[in-house]
């Protein structure tokens, strides 16, 4: 039996933490599905194409993965997919906190799917995509933080929102 997981997000922009995450949960299943989420409540800077296109190109040479695109609930998108485990990437209290919600509310609409938590590297823990976003935004160096063709993605586009530091 194929056990196949399920790695969600909004990926705006995918960061190094979230391919750590990436990395090592592709070690846990045999197949990991990238789940690109909609969720226009963030205001994403790139679009839903743009979004899966550079997660795409970042996970290219891992081979168990597949990167997909959803606009459903969690559950509903890892039962459509046969999946056994979601995948979700931890990098403090705070997260614990709304991960604890959400598994609640996950197991209440599927108990047949675990999450799994991984914690994300040290070093890599304070990573978020809004800060990443935020900092470019005010000309800072976002290269420690994004992997190298996502960080020039970011950078083209604050100059085409003409948005100014």
């Amino acid at each position: 039996m194929t056990r196949i997981g399920v790695y969600p997000g909004t990926f705006d922009p995918i960061t190094l933490g979230h391919m750590d995450i990436i990395r090592r949960g592709a070690r846990l299943v045999d197949r990991l599905v990238i789940g690109v989420a909609t969720n226009p409540s963030k205001s994403p800077m790139f679009t839903l194409d743009e979004r899966k296109r550079q997660v795409s190109r970042e996970c290219a040479g891992i081979g168990n993965v597949e990167v997909v695109d959803f606009d459903e609930l969690l559950m509903s998108f890892a039962e459509r997919l046969g999946a056994t485990v979601i995948v979700r990437g931890l990098r403090g209290a705070g997260d614990f906190e709304y991960e604890f919600q959400m598994t609640g509310m996950n197991r209440a609409l599927n108990d047949d799917v675990e999450q799994v938590f991984l914690m994300a590297d040290v070093a890599l823990q304070p990573i978020a995509s809004r800060l990443v976003k935020e900092i470019a935004v005010y000309g800072g160096d976002i290269s420690k933080f994004v992997p190298p063709a996502i960080a020039a993605d970011v950078v083209k586009r604050v100059a085409e929102m003409g948005v100014k530091g």
